[in-house]
């Protein structure tokens, strides 16, 4: 048994449900469009949870903005970035608004736009296997949730968007595929009835010795908190939340995360990396949102990306009178390719930078991290820029690669004219009355409580600048290794 398509859609998550939606749409000839998935419960995911103004822009463009009604999605309205007990606000320019949600409600929402759409099928049945013939991808062979025998599916163009988890990647890249890179672990629960430090505003906090935090509101009542885990991953999450993480964030949030993690488990995400590759070698398929391209969810651009990505290939796909021309293909996946650059990498780029920044493992990067926040500190075009690049306001890569390194340099000029935190052995029977305070520019004492640490700042001598300036060429070399490779990621296209 098999039924013939013109185009296939594999996953409705975010693209593939959006992609089927805007083919249905098309200005040339009416397409039949199939759309399946494993599973059309409503899915629950830790990320995916925070969409940025561009990715409302794009969402706007597809028709597909009534996704973020009946869901209780919270308007966001920028950042507060905690650091050492200090908070700096990062709101976006221009009244710009992104929103976040329940992940799950979002995709159901998109769904039912693709449900709805004129010449879609929307199929719960799960994928086995590509099928190929004379060299080109005809189609898949798939099972019905209902049924328990293999049917084929067949289609003139198969889109693989099943995910950062897909099962047909390397089958369908082979050899030109991108390894994949996983460094660290989101590792989430939600908050009850939770104060945030700026309301309607993403929270990033910075803990030494540790990745960031990320908090932000998704309902009414429900605020998510990501907490970020290196490898390898401890065996009692909990704890090492309450012990190593909890100290480091604004009190008002102490009590709902106990309360959380007396009641709730936690839940882990692999934090992965995986450039893009040109697709035009595998005749029939294409790839699309994280089956073909990940960034780090720090800076919360996955859903953009995939949007923007929807939106651009929709358009040139409705210029082609023949999905089985793979001449035809071939150049509208080359224009693809360029045409999303813009965009895609700079949100890729800047969400591992960023997260090398914060999650600031040695010296040099807590250097670096110091000056971003300091950086950030100065306000104007200093909060202004590197916000409208993170929320895909203003993609470039090189306005990226202006202020990464004006930082690197500011974080440089910093260690010589700022006071400098010194760690100070607390002397034996010494106590604080809270373990816990804020680290001042004049010299003031600060205490950490997770081990009742004490520490001054001091202005530099004379005698510090020798050390400081082999530490300055070591900040700066740790920028151009941080970000020169990344850029190599976008800028290869074999």
């Amino acid at each position: 048994m098999s039924s013939q398509y013109d185009v296939l859609i594999v996953g409705a998550g975010i693209a593939g449900s959006a992609l089927a939606h805007a083919l249905s749409h098309s200005l040339a000839l009416p397409r039949r469009i199939a759309l399946l998935e494993r599973s059309l419960a409503e899915p629950d995911r830790i990320v995916g949870e925070l969409l940025q103004p561009a990715g409302v822009a794009f969402l706007d463009k597809l028709g597909l903005q009534g996704a973020l009604e009946g869901i209780d999605a919270i308007p966001v309205h920028g950042y507060a970035v905690v650091h050492d007990g200090r908070i700096v606000h990062i709101p976006y320019p221009d009244g710009r608004e992104g929103r976040s949600f329940h992940h799950g409600l979002f995709v159901q929402g998109l769904r039912e736009y693709a449900i709805r759409a004129k010449n879609v099928d929307v199929i719960e049945a799960t994928v086995n296997e590509l099928v190929e013939e004379e060299g080109r991808v005809v189609g898949v062979r798939a099972t019905r949730s209902s049924g328990k025998e293999k049917e084929v599916f067949r289609a003139d163009l198969t889109i693989i968007a099943d995910g950062c988890f897909s099962n047909f990647r390397s089958t369908v890249q082979g050899s030109s595929a991108r390894p994949s890179n996983t460094r660290s672990h989101f590792c989430g629960t939600i908050l009850k009835g939770a104060r945030l430090p700026i309301p309607q505003h993403g929270t990033v906090a910075l803990v030494r010795g540790h990745g960031p935090v990320l908090l932000y509101q998704i309902s009414e009542h429900d605020t998510r908190m990501l907490v970020d885990v290196k490898g390898p991953v401890p065996s009692d999450l909990k704890k090492h939340i309450i012990t190593e993480i909890l100290p480091s964030l604004p009190n008002q949030l102490h009590e709902p995360i106990r309360s959380a993690l007396s009641v709730d488990r936690i839940r882990r995400m692999p934090n992965s990396f995986l450039p893009p590759a040109p697709q035009t070698h595998r005749r029939g398929v294409i790839l699309i949102g994280d089956a073909w391209n990940m960034r780090h969810p720090l800076t919360g651009g996955g859903m953009t990306v995939a949007l923007s990505d929807v939106y651009i290939l929709s358009q040139h796909l409705d210029k082609v009178n023949d999905l089985l021309d793979w001449s035809q293909m071939k150049d509208v996946l080359d224009k693809w390719w360029w045409e999303r650059k813009g965009l895609a990498a700079t949100i890729n780029i800047m969400s591992v930078a960023l997260y090398d920044v914060f999650g600031a493992d040695g010296e040099c990067l807590t250097v670096f991290q110091d000056g971003c926040f300091k950086y950030f500190e100065r306000g104007g075009e200093s909060v202004r820029g590197p916000v409208s690049l993170l929320s895909g306001i203003a993609p470039s890569t090189s306005l990226l690669a202006y202020h990464f390194f004006y930082v690197a340099f500011y974080s440089i000029w910093a260690l010589f004219v700022h006071p400098r935190r010194i760690y100070a052995p607390r002397a034996n029977g010494e106590s604080h009355m809270n373990g816990t305070s804020n680290m001042t520019e004049n010299g003031e004492m600060h205490t950490g409580e997770k081990h009742s640490d004490m520490y001054i700042t001091q202005m530099p001598s004379l005698l510090d600048f020798p050390r400081l300036f082999w530490l300055s060429c070591r900040v700066l070399w740790t920028a151009c290794i941080i970000f020169g490779p990344l850029l190599w990621t976008e800028i290869r296209w074999w």
